[in-house]
């Protein structure tokens, strides 16, 4: 199995572009199933979690070919309904599939998903929006789904699920009728594959709000479609960079998906400054975040302790709850932490607090930190995507080596990460 080993202590240095949305690129993915026509996907990040997807689409007879970096052509002609059981669970993702099959060939099977352990991830949102859409839905030991035909509804979701928002609309886009989705999810990669499927014929409005209404149509059709970018990677970078006291550019940013994060890392003094690219990418700009950084917890009005805390977008992305958590061992001052969407994300801290962070786990949700820490190396071993990578950001702020194990976990989200660290001066070997 392999590994990272970083020597700790160098801050980096660079530049680097951001890679495609991961996000964006799982159901804009599964909706190359919704078309018998080409569909063309680009910016798509070479990660884990792609790739299993990419497999079980030709597991589900679906033409795949890759053109080149990011590029790849997909063809749905005939596509089957069962999803192979070792590639559902390799990944969360796979329930992403369900509206899709659905909404094709009428039928979809897959045995229950896998992805992150970071607490319960119900998927009960899933099951009530397909089946408002008029499904059949059986849970006993695999998911069946159902359905004659789709037929459009009113539907308010239980929770603001990002997957099963997306679902629905995947499934609504060729249902009978009109769909009003409630409650929906909003985020960046929603958007996204709302984009998609509008370029391919579908008629979805109330992009980036918390109600879409879709009007069902009989068939789509191939599109060219490139999504935005990781705006969790670039946080991640940018948290990289505060904590190792280095300074980082980084290229092809959507501005806009950096305000709800910018508010957060302004709680810790970390500040940065974007510049139109100027290039073919209309709308994408560079993030310069300089060395030069007073990095000291800003107190709430009154010298009370600030909060940082996870919401449904446009709130605080909780991938990035990690990330923060991390950084704030690095700055001076004490903050609280609150993840309240995964029940056991905050469980990581004690890797950290064998390295010689000061934190206090209150309980599953809530960590209060204290910084700035003195690191040390430490063998560590990565619990899921985003804890991984502050796992990273730890070691490289640390003093002596660390090594990390179940890299596996960290690569599903991360392009090139060894590469793309080297290239910024870290020092890093992937064994």
């Amino acid at each position: 199995m392999s590994e990272y080993r970083i020597e700790g202590g160098y801050p980096i240095k660079g530049a680097i572009t951001a890679s495609g949305n991961k996000n964006a690129a799982l159901p804009c993915i599964a909706a190359a199933l919704l078309t018998d026509e080409e569909v063309v996907l680009r910016n798509i990040p070479a990660i884990e979690d792609v790739g299993v997807m990419f497999e079980v689409l030709r597991a589900l007879g679906v033409s795949v070919s890759q053109e080149g970096a990011g590029v790849w052509r997909c063809r749905a002609e005939k596509p089957v309904s069962n999803i192979p059981e070792e590639l559902s669970q390799k990944i969360r993702a796979s329930i992403l599939f369900a509206g899709p099959l659905l909404a094709r060939t009428g039928r979809a099977f897959l045995p229950p998903p896998g992805g992150d352990v970071i607490g319960r991830r119900r998927l009960d949102t899933h099951f009530l929006a397909l089946t408002e859409l008029g499904a059949r839905v059986s849970t006993e030991g695999a998911f069946g789904f159902s359905v004659n035909k789709l037929i459009g509804a009113d539907i308010f979701l239980d929770e603001m699920s990002v997957t099963a928002t997306e679902n629905a609309i995947m499934a609504a886009s060729l249902a009978k009728g009109d769909t009003v989705i409630s409650n929906a999810a909003s985020e960046p990669h929603i958007q996204d594959l709302c984009r998609m499927l509008n370029a391919m014929g579908a008629k979805i409005s109330g992009l980036g709000s918390n109600i879409l209404r879709i009007r069902g149509v009989k068939e789509l059709h191939g599109c060219d479609f490139t999504i935005g970018p990781d705006y969790m990677e670039i946080g991640s970078y940018i948290g990289l960079a505060a904590a190792t006291r280095g300074s980082i550019t980084i290229h092809g940013v959507n501005p806009r998906d950096m305000r709800p994060i910018q508010l957060s890392f302004k709680k810790l003094g970390i500040r940065w400054t974007i510049q139109e690219d100027g290039g073919p990418a209309a709308g994408l700009a560079s993030l310069f975040v300089p060395m030069e950084q007073t990095l000291q917890v800003n107190s709430d009005l009154g010298g009370m302790i600030p909060k940082i805390d996870d919401a449904p977008w446009p709130g605080f992305p909780p991938d990035l709850t990690s990330i923060m958590t991390v950084v704030a061992t690095q700055v001076e001052g004490t903050v609280l932490i609150h993840e309240k969407m995964f029940e056991s994300r905050m469980f990581f801290v004690d890797k950290l607090i064998s390295m010689g962070a000061r934190i206090t786990l209150c309980d599953p949700h809530r960590a209060v930190v204290t910084g700035p820490s003195t690191l040390h190396g430490e063998h560590l071993v990565s619990p899921d995507v985003r804890a991984g990578m502050a796992l990273v950001i730890a070691a490289m702020s640390a003093r002596g080596e660390s090594v990390i194990s179940n890299i596996y976990q960290v690569e599903r989200g991360y392009e090139n990460l060894a590469g793309r660290l080297q290239g910024l001066g870290a020092h890093i070997e992937r064994a």
